[in-house]
């Protein structure tokens, strides 16, 4: 049985939660392994609009065990309430088949307070969403992370919040001049948290071994997208974690050759949130047009998208560094009714063009993308769920896609709603 990868391929919201909705019927565990609570996975269910994000979004399927991996930074203030909404919904209905890594790292209130200190008091702005995910990762990678199962002893967990004290609230209160925090403070915050955690948590390595010993369907669900990876992405720019589906195996625990396929998904046109280069980025009304009919605004802090052409150099470029077998079209509806379409097929720089995004983020901010035009279809694709049904100029552009991309593309979003989809062919 295939374990499938799902991988954004541009710089996030690319429509990862609709997609991995639509695959968990097919899966019998879906997997988050990277990321935390700065991630906002949408899913329209029968028009109504669900918002996940720390909870895998195969939770939505009753029959589905849904896991937290050890990659992932955990604010279980965020997961409490998700947890708590869901429930009011009638999701996650048997509390054993959602599992948390007693390995993954726990989102403290000094995460918080640094990532927004530095956003607001620093020179230069990345755009975190101050969910404090920066701040955890450089614990983890410190070896001063506090992990879930450190919770579940008082004393361990105690000890640990003193020995971060002494120098968070440093940080805090002699080089921001802002209040630190006091342990007991933390400690009483915390003490519920461990109660609900008791419930969930379970070494999710093992349970995953044994699952892919019994053959069991795996999903795994990343987080952001390619080029927000720390290492592959536009650093600075960028998140605390590997996106790139190389990750998989770490943030999840499973060896890499039980990955047998990643799907790599991105939307018809591209989009960023916050701070950094954009090549094809639209600054007119035409940008404007496309954030407004594509409802363009983070799910997690409802941040206005900016919006530009499909970039065919990056989102090649990502299809390489993740392996990608098989592409994920979303949001094509969003162009109904435009006259023309450009797909950006390379950069110009001083005179030199590149057919690779360049290493240095600073080249990228200045590049000129260089433009290929598509003429537009009239008309609307929204709801279509047979490909011969499309217009023939959206077919045209989805064949030039694949052309430069090198990459079938098999499934194709026509709308929010989970049955908006056209499915050429079946990940599983």
């Amino acid at each position: 049985m295939p374990n499938i990868g799902i991988i954004g391929l541009q710089w996030g919201d690319e429509g990862k939660g609709k997609v991995i909705d639509l695959l968990s019927k097919d899966a019998d565990i879906v997997v988050r392994y990277q990321g935390g609570a700065n991630a906002g996975h949408t899913i329209v269910v029968q028009g109504e609009k669900i918002i996940l994000h720390l909870v895998p979004s195969g939770i939505l399927h009753e029959s589905k065990y849904c896991v937290i991996g050890n990659g992932v930074v955990l604010d279980p203030v965020v997961l409490e309430k998700e947890i708590s909404e869901l429930k009011a919904k009638g999701f996650i209905k048997d509390d054993k088949k959602f599992m948390v890594s007693g390995l993954a790292h726990l989102i403290m209130p000094y995460h918080k307070k640094l990532d927004i200190l530095r956003e607001s008091k620093g020179k230069k702005r990345i755009g975190t969403t101050g969910r404090g995910i920066g701040p955890a990762y450089e614990d983890k990678a410190s070896r001063m992370g506090i992990r879930v199962i450190d919770l579940m002893d008082p004393d361990v967990f105690k000890e640990k919040i003193k020995q971060n004290l002494e120098i968070k609230n440093f940080i805090i209160e002699k080089y921001y001049g802002d209040q630190g925090f006091k342990a007991q403070d933390i400690i009483k915050q915390y003490v519920p948290f461990r109660k609900l955690l008791k419930k969930y948590i379970a070494d999710t390595a093992d349970f995953l071994h044994k699952s892919i010993e019994e053959h069991k369907k795996i999903l795994f669900e990343g987080a952001q997208g390619t080029f927000l990876d720390i290492d592959h992405g536009t650093y600075p720019y960028v998140t605390s974690s590997n996106t790139v589906a190389g990750n998989i195996a770490s943030g999840s625990g499973v060896p890499p050759n039980c990955i047998d396929s990643v799907l790599g998904i991105c939307k018809a046109y591209t989009t960023r949130v916050g701070e950094g280069p954009f090549p094809t980025e639209l600054k007119d009304e035409i940008g404007d047009r496309i954030r407004e009919v594509g409802r363009e605004y983070g799910s997690t802090t409802g941040r206005p998208r900016r919006c530009g052409w499909f970039d065919a150099v990056t989102v090649k470029r990502a299809i390489k560094l993740n392996g990608i077998n098989g592409l994920c079209l979303m949001k094509l509806d969003v162009f109904d009714n435009f006259k023309k379409i450009f797909i950006c097929t390379g950069y110009e720089l001083n005179g030199k063009k590149y057919d690779i995004p360049p290493m240095s983020s600073y080249e990228l901010s200045k590049c000129n993308p260089i433009l290929e035009e598509m003429p537009g279809w009239k008309g609307s694709v929204i709801g279509i769920d047979e490909y011969k049904k499309l217009p023939p100029n959206a077919k045209k552009y989805i064949a030039r896609l694949e052309e430069l991309l090198g990459v079938r593309i098999d499934i194709i979003s026509t709308g929010p709603d989970r049955d908006s989809t056209i499915v050429l062919k079946k990940p599983f």
